[in-house]
């Protein structure tokens, strides 16, 4: 058995009710980090669990938002023997170890150490004897990666979307998986508005109709702009006028049984 937890929902800007998108992935008594906002340690306590069993983090790209916990992540455990198996782009690896080494937090006095590793696009990455992923660069930013999991034990596979405008390959990758988890940004008058988000993002419109097309079984979207005055049932109402599958629109500590 795999539980997946939304530690956030929401996008860059965070409200009194969503912070910035990241998860954790509890499967064999490990811990798995994807993206690496801040608040990590409070937030896994909350859920009952010892951030020192963390044992992997990945991250989808370089945007603040999505890793400037990691310093703090690191320094709280700085006193504790452990390591930390971390991957993302070649990109993101060399932007997150700059980081580290800015507040000294690869330094021989940080116990917990940090392995730095470049997921190769395409090529499967073992994690556990239960879990490995293989990535997809994605046109969000140079450093962008989409994850796909296989659940080996329960025979079970994850789509992430991490961020990204509608990327028809990455649809593809999703139509033989049991969950796509998707960037939704907003709806898609706001897209209309703002044509450049078109570039960076995705509505729920075209998610529903991608996601039909695809073939997609299970949709979980995410990243829900916090800066634009919208409701979540408009979100659903888009998304459904198109797709039939299954929906699952998360809160914030949000628990998903694979």
């Amino acid at each position: 058995m795999a539980d997946l937890y939304f530690l956030g929902t929401g996008g860059s800007v965070a409200t009194e009710i969503r912070d910035n998108t990241s998860l954790l992935v509890d499967i064999a008594d490990q811990l798995i980090l994807i993206d690496c906002p801040g608040s990590v340690v409070q937030k896994v306590k909350k859920l009952g669990f010892d951030p020192r069993q963390i044992s992997t983090i990945l991250v989808t790209h370089v945007h603040p938002d999505h890793i400037y916990g990691l310093p703090s992540l690191v320094h709280s455990l700085m006193l504790d023997e452990g390591l930390i198996e971390f991957y993302g782009s070649e990109e993101t690896i060399f932007f997150c170890q700059d980081l580290l080494d800015l507040f000294h937090l690869r330094d021989e006095k940080i116990k917990t150490r940090i392995r730095l590793i470049p997921a190769k696009p395409k090529k499967t990455e073992r994690l556990s004897s239960a879990l490995e992923f293989f990535s997809l660069p994605v046109p969000h930013d140079s450093s962008s990666l989409a994850l796909h999991f296989h659940f080996s034990g329960i025979k079970k596979d994850l789509v992430f979307s991490g961020d990204t405008p509608v990327y028809n390959p990455l649809f593809r990758m999703a139509s033989s998986a049991d969950y796509l988890i998707h960037d939704c940004s907003a709806p898609s008058r706001f897209f209309e508005q703002y044509p450049s988000l078109y570039k960076m993002h995705s509505h729920s419109l075209d998610l529903g109709r991608l996601c039909q097309e695809a073939g997609v079984k299970c949709l979980i979207p995410c990243h829900f702009f916090g800066e634009l005055n919208f409701s979540l049932s408009e979100i659903e109402i888009e998304i459904k006028k198109n797709f039939s599958g299954k929906l699952i629109i998360p809160e914030d500590f949000t628990k998903i049984t694979l």
